[in-house]
């Protein structure tokens, strides 16, 4: 997205892992179990930055996430695993193919571009002080 000659983009975390993302982009992400068309919140949003400011979290930011759509279920390339003992005729041969879910971002929603929910004043309960203690 370009926001008046400026690039935006969002770090998040998804899967244990992080991605730098940008609008129009898309990613292949660990397994989310989502079907295809359907439309993802990622919430856990570390950094934006809009090409004039930078905004980190500590270690989030509240408020901020991407939307994203599920483009389906993608496999990685197959790895090969092999076991070998020597001296003992022992040797194993698997092989791992990792499970992805392709996502396509659609746009970076900041806290400041939504509206401000009023915060509710919560009415505390006041101890009562006696001679005794409280």
């Amino acid at each position: 997205m370009d926001c008046g000659g400026r690039t935006i983009y969002a770090i998040i975390e998804s899967g244990g892992k992080q991605y730098k993302v940008s609008p129009g982009q898309t990613i292949d992400v660990e397994l989310l179990g989502v079907s295809e068309g359907n439309s993802v919140d990622l919430d856990k949003v570390l950094l934006i930055a809009d090409g004039k400011t930078v905004t980190v979290g500590r270690p989030t930011l509240d408020g901020a996430r991407v939307v994203a759509t599920s483009q389906g279920e993608t496999k990685g390339e197959k790895l090969i695993v092999f076991k070998y003992k020597p001296k003992v005729r022992y040797h194993k041969k698997t092989g791992h193919r990792q499970a992805y879910t392709r996502l396509a971002i659609e746009e970076i929603v900041t806290s400041a571009s939504q509206k401000a929910a009023p915060k509710k004043k919560t009415s505390r309960r006041k101890k009562e002080v006696t001679k005794d203690g409280p």
